[in-house]
């Protein structure tokens, strides 16, 4: 007997999907009734259409009015295998874009159209009709992975754990054995020299030069397995955040290479020779386990880059117990529900935010204390689809 909790009711507003525009001003959610935008930093609503049906993904262009809307949910508005580009100034559609098999992700710009295909990635161009330019096999995809910067594109490679990165200047493609285990994360910093993965295991965060594809860092969320929910770099790509189903934003100092080279300390911070004036912690040289480690031949876990700062955030048992786990024949929608969406609203603020029956939108302020060091602290929290 099924005794789970169905993740619609008959009545229930339920937001299937969350996404932020390029420089988080907004975030986009997907409704079981249609989609609404709001204003990132109030959490106030921006625009809302009641299409009485469902929107399984909604993804915005910048600050423009054009929006890459797929159907979703038990009742979809639109057919799960194309993606219709919506203008909002004249609320209807605009281009529609059809695959032979169910979207799972949208990218878009001025010049592109990205659409993520179960097992590829297809590039168009901005027009009317849309001109295909590239397309991409890819592994098994059912969350759409992909990220797209003015220069550069990053999805999944043929091989599992593997990423793809596109120069869309060139049309050349490097790949990056990133993991040994299928990627379930993925981010590219504003400026596109960063790239952030993270496995299915969900204990290592790998960071790359998307320049030559070299490792800059690792850092370690934890030592037990989770699933990542969303990793995103400040905007200045010097710091890196990261949510998982453990329920704890952390934050990681991330170096650049374009920025004069200063280790990290296995916390997760400058090392000793960064100071509180030049917002780095103020290093002790003793790292999250102290003498541990420098002891040779002891664990990696115990001299592994840890995260700066961390803090609770909400994320209920909802996505363990409603809807389905993503597989090729799942509408989009009917999954577990996101939660722990990151977007930065500057250097040193950022919003959580989740779906589902009770969706929230949680604001974070990263302070420095009396003793020099980061803390991650949350400035306030609220129901964005109203509720007590």
């Amino acid at each position: 007997m099924n005794t789970r909790t169905p993740l619609e009711g008959p009545s229930t507003t339920v937001v299937l999907s969350i996404s932020f525009n390029d420089d988080c001003s907004c975030f986009a959610v997907g409704l079981n009734t249609g989609f609404c935008i709001f204003h990132a930093e109030s959490c106030s609503p921006r625009t809302a259409h009641d299409f009485n049906a469902g929107v399984g993904l909604v993804q915005m262009m910048g600050k423009a009015n054009y929006l890459g809307l797929v159907g979703g949910g038990r009742q979809p508005k639109f057919a799960g295998n194309k993606l219709i580009l919506w203008d909002d100034h004249k609320r209807k559609s605009a281009l529609e874009i059809s695959a032979l098999t169910p979207v799972r992700g949208v990218q878009l710009s001025k010049e592109r159209i990205v659409v993520v295909l179960q097992n590829s990635v297809r590039v168009y161009k901005f027009a009317k009709p849309p001109n295909l330019l590239s397309a991409y096999e890819t592994a098994n995809n059912p969350w759409g992975l992909c990220c797209l910067s003015p220069r550069r594109i990053a999805f999944p490679g043929r091989t599992a754990g593997h990423v793809q990165l596109v120069e869309l200047s060139t049309g050349n493609i490097s790949i990056i054995p990133a993991h040994s285990s299928a990627i379930k994360a993925i981010q590219l910093s504003s400026d596109g020299d960063l790239l952030a993965t993270a496995s299915e295991t969900g204990t290592l965060i790998r960071v790359f030069a998307t320049s030559n594809c070299a490792r800059l860092v690792e850092l370690r969320r934890g030592i037990d397995p989770a699933t990542i929910f969303s990793l995103a770099f400040s905007p200045s790509g010097a710091m890196l955040a990261c949510t998982s189903d453990k329920s704890t934003l952390h934050i990681f100092d991330v170096p650049h290479p374009k920025r004069p080279s200063r280790p990290l300390d296995s916390t997760g911070s400058l090392s000793n020779s960064s100071s509180a004036s030049d917002g780095g912690s103020v290093g002790n040289g003793k790292g999250k386990w102290g003498f541990l480690s420098r002891i040779p031949m002891m664990p990696r876990m115990f001299s592994d880059v840890y995260s700066f700062a961390s803090a609770p955030f909400e994320a209920d048992d909802e996505g363990h117990v409603s809807g389905l786990p993503m597989s090729e024949s799942t509408t989009l929608g009917t999954s577990r529900p996101p939660k722990g969406v990151i977007g930065w609203l500057s250097e040193d603020t950022l919003l959580v935010v989740g779906a589902g029956r009770d969706p929230r939108w949680e604001k974070f302020v990263i302070r420095e204390g009396q003793d020099g060091r980061r803390r991650c602290v949350r400035e306030g929290w609220k129901r964005y689809l109203g509720g007590p």
